[in-house]
């Protein structure tokens, strides 16, 4: 097995070789000939269009059989980019690639130095080298023009001309697990306006009727109803969030769940007073009206997922004009005391499933703890940072001791952007120190915090004592 630093190398054995990259990202892969550009549209993978010959996404790993490629393929190059659409990857811990053949067996490993204000990373390449056959290249390479840049760098053809498209464009997704909460798409409509230089200025947002709430949950409530998904409620403060993003991302011409303001979609939602317990976004352009707005979602997979998901009670949808229309749609479960009690519960619940499978007694759940973990969730999104340590120097040991824990040995697990407690333990379980703390045998105690917010929208601390 294989430590790799940047442009350091590897031999890959015979036959599939799995490149994992666990957290809060999405992983994509282009195939390239020797020109170092794509054959067409098909050789670009991502989570809209997971499968090429001799390539396949599940999840957050990627399966390559070199055997399997398109004829004159000879590089495949693997990228990351933030779960949350926009998001700096310096604001996200670390990405760590794992690579295993085809039984399991570990070949090689990368952790690149931590990335600043790039949105996507090169990570690394499979290449064929004649005369030897196919190694693994380290690259740990930022880039700054985004992941539809990046695909129209290779060659991919995503035009943008008054909306339309050609292939569809990279978008949001989750980190692992389950089907996402959220989207970030660009719709088919006829042209608008006439296609302008890049380097020309963008129009200002202009003023738009605003969506009637009352219309848009009568349109979605008709398709849930049909799914047999409870009905959701129009609610003002997500109204005022999305009204704000939408003409943040018209203002920038562009979309994202980070406005040019440098505020995200999810920091507007908790400006706005609404706290969550789950939420969904789809940022959207090109429809001109709220059915086809709706149409569009429904006929979409990951869209149709969050719209029609049945965890949801409330919602809101805006848009703002400038050339296009852009439009952001809410959905969000409200946070309740019950609703909190019942997610760290499942999480410890899922947590004990992992120690039983190791043979380990189950922990308690610790309320001293639970009021630190939780505090700590609450801390990282009020002051807009993700450490394990706070800005003014606490450490989990601090925190635990502060909410009257006097337990002698004390751990932290933390993750951002999973939108559920099985997403967030299986990340944990598949990164090698939180597996460790999980697997700890001298933990007997576990608090389990979350808060919805901040700039990956979601927040989670595991504190472990014994």
């Amino acid at each position: 097995m294989s430590e790799l630093v940047p442009g350091g190398n590897a031999a890959l054995p015979d036959g599939v070789v799995r490149l994992r990259v666990a957290g809060a990202f999405d992983v994509s892969a282009l195939v390239t000939g020797a020109d170092g550009k794509v054959g067409g549209d098909a050789d670009f993978v991502f989570y809209n269009q997971p499968g090429a010959p001799g390539v396949r996404l599940s999840g957050d790993t990627l399966s390559v059989d070199p055997a399997g490629l398109r004829g004159g393929a000879c590089r495949v190059t693997v990228v990351v980019s933030a779960a949350e659409p926009g998001t700096p990857l310096g604001r996200l811990p670390a990405p760590r690639l794992d690579v295993t053949d085809d039984h399991g067996r570990t070949v090689a490993r990368f952790a690149p130095p931590r990335p600043g204000p790039e949105t996507v990373l090169l990570l690394a390449e499979l290449y064929l080298r004649p005369g030897t056959g196919w190694k693994l290249r380290a690259l740990g390479q930022g880039y700054a023009d985004g992941l539809a840049g990046l695909a129209r760098d290779f060659g991919v053809d995503i035009a943008d001309d008054g909306g339309q498209t050609a292939a569809p464009a990279p978008g949001r997704s989750t980190a692992t697990g389950a089907p996402p909460h959220s989207s970030l798409s660009r719709s088919p409509s006829p042209p608008s306006h006439s296609p302008r230089r890049d380097d020309s200025p963008s129009p200002s947002p202009s003023p738009s009727p605003s969506p009637s709430p009352d219309d848009f949950t009568r349109l979605v409530n008709a398709a849930r109803a049909r799914a047999g998904a409870p009905p959701v409620a129009p609610d003002p403060r997500l109204v005022s969030a999305a009204r704000a993003h939408a003409r943040a991302m018209a203002g920038a011409g562009r979309l994202g769940a980070e406005g040019p303001d440098g505020v995200s979609v999810h920091q507007r939602i908790s400006a706005a007073g609404y706290l969550y317990l789950a939420v969904g976004e789809h940022l959207v352009s090109g429809p001109r009206t709220d059915a086809g707005f709706v149409e569009y979602c429904l006929g979409t997979a990951r869209a149709r997922h969050t719209l029609l998901d049945p965890a949801f009670r409330h919602a809101a949808l805006a848009h703002a004009d400038a050339g296009e229309r852009y439009w952001t749609a809410l959905w969000a479960a409200p946070l309740t005391p019950d609703g909190l009690s019942r997610t760290a519960a499942e999480v410890l619940a899922l947590t004990n499933a992992e120690r039983r499978r190791a043979g380990l007694p189950p922990l308690a759940a610790d309320p001293l703890l639970t009021a630190a973990a939780q505090a700590h969730c609450a801390d990282m999104v009020a002051r807009d940072f993700y450490a394990h340590t706070s800005p003014d120097g606490g450490e989990p040991w601090d925190r635990a001791a502060a909410a009257g824990s006097r337990r002698r040995t004390v751990g932290e697990n933390i993750a951002c952007g999973q939108r559920s407690p099985a997403e967030v333990v299986d990340g944990w379980m598949n990164s090698p120190g939180h597996r460790a703390n999980i697997l700890k045998r001298e933990f007997t105690h576990l608090g389990v915090g979350f808060a919805g917010g901040g700039r990956a929208g979601t927040y989670w601390t595991q504190l472990f004592g014994g």
